[in-house]
């Protein structure tokens, strides 16, 4: 989809009053970056997003992205199950709740509104999907992710792994659950 393309579909969105565009991931390339801010610049009623992973890099350069938006928000993620963080990020789950805890905290400094996301979600274990969504909202997380990255799960199951994370973790009222 060409620039144009984009705007128009931010647009659209807009008129359908779709309360988040993700927009892109503006570390990925510059093309992705200034689709990003041309749609902040585009719409108002929406939150306009860009992906993050947990480094103060992406997070950086996703806040520029989005920082003149009317509503701007940053989606940060890092995986939570054992299989990624082992043999992908190679660190321990103590290691990845002191990121998700530094990192989330460092976005939330900068960008009001931090989803953070466990990604590989489904083939985490619950409880500690549960540490980490706890660990994310401590440190400034507003919506809560828990996506089926791999499409590795049933509708069933995924309705039972978000209700045991749910009822797991300690989550406020204001803050969102979403799921993709």
């Amino acid at each position: 989809m060409n620039m144009s393309g984009k705007i128009e579909m931010a647009k659209q969105l807009e008129r359908m009053k779709v309360d988040v565009i993700e927009a892109g991931f503006a570390i990925a390339s510059p093309g992705d970056f200034e689709s990003i801010r041309k749609v902040a610049a585009t719409v108002s009623y929406p939150a306009v997003c860009s992906l993050a992973r947990l480094s103060k890099l992406d997070i950086d350069r996703a806040w520029e992205a989005v920082m003149y938006a009317k509503k701007p928000m940053i989606h940060v993620f890092i995986a939570t199950s054992a299989i990624h963080m082992e043999y992908k990020l190679k660190m321990t789950p103590d290691e990845v709740l002191a990121t998700i805890t530094e990192m989330v905290g460092y976005a939330s400094s900068k960008c009001p509104n931090i989803e953070f996301s466990c990604e590989d979600a489904t083939r985490s274990d619950p409880e500690f999907a549960a540490k980490a969504v706890d660990a994310a909202i401590k440190a400034g997380a507003t919506t809560i992710n828990l996506p089926d990255t791999v499409g590795y799960t049933t509708p069933d199951e995924y309705r039972e792994f978000i209700t045991k994370v749910t009822e797991l973790a300690n989550i406020p009222e204001d803050v969102v659950i979403s799921a993709h």
